[in-house]
């Protein structure tokens, strides 16, 4: 598989203010399951439910960082896809999200900034009962499309493409300038 067969997201110029995703995930024990082994995080709130009844949840929570991988691979699968890049994260849990929750997430694009070649989401999730349980927000750098040349060997990326125009008139104004003196 080649670079050329490598299929990216909406680069900057493929995305609007307003584009959206509604994603929904069932986050089951499993998922809590794996996380706890990959991170060995041994919180007690996560999985035990006899301490987690003397909480006042109840019972064991999603962990919040699991959450955050959720919004994150939707991202990077999905809006703006393949190639993009989370720069920040914001994440405001409201209701406590229990296992095998089934969560509806709505993503949607609120500001582009072109010149940084970042897009700022929102999210809003709801549970079942249509309760809004997380909101947050992130920044994410778009994707770069990649320029062949006829040898379908990588020239640049749009970003260099610009940067190398520039730097070729800034020569030329340059050149004039001392051939003037």
């Amino acid at each position: 598989m080649g670079l050329k067969d490598i299929k990216l997201g909406k680069s900057i110029d493929e995305i609007q203010e307003g584009d959206s995703l509604t994603v929904t995930e069932i986050i089951e024990d499993k998922d809590i399951l794996l996380y706890l082994g990959l991170t060995n995080d041994g919180n007690p709130l996560y999985i035990q439910h006899d301490y987690s009844q003397t909480t006042r949840f109840h019972k064991p929570i999603v962990p919040t960082v699991l959450l955050v991988g959720i919004l994150t691979s939707n991202v990077s699968k999905h809006l703006p896809g393949p190639g993009s890049h989370i720069v920040d994260v914001s994440l405001n849990v409201i209701e406590p999200i229990y296992h095998n929750s089934t969560i509806t997430f709505n993503f949607e694009v609120e500001r582009v900034d072109e010149r940084r070649e970042q897009v700022t989401i929102s999210v809003v999730g709801t549970n079942m009962e249509n309760e809004r349980v997380l909101d947050a927000e992130l920044i994410v750098e778009t994707p770069r499309k990649l320029i062949f040349d006829e040898e379908e060997n990588v020239v640049m990326n749009e970003q260099t493409k610009v940067e190398e125009t520039v730097d070729t008139e800034t020569e030329s104004a340059s050149m004039a300038a001392d051939d003037s003196e």
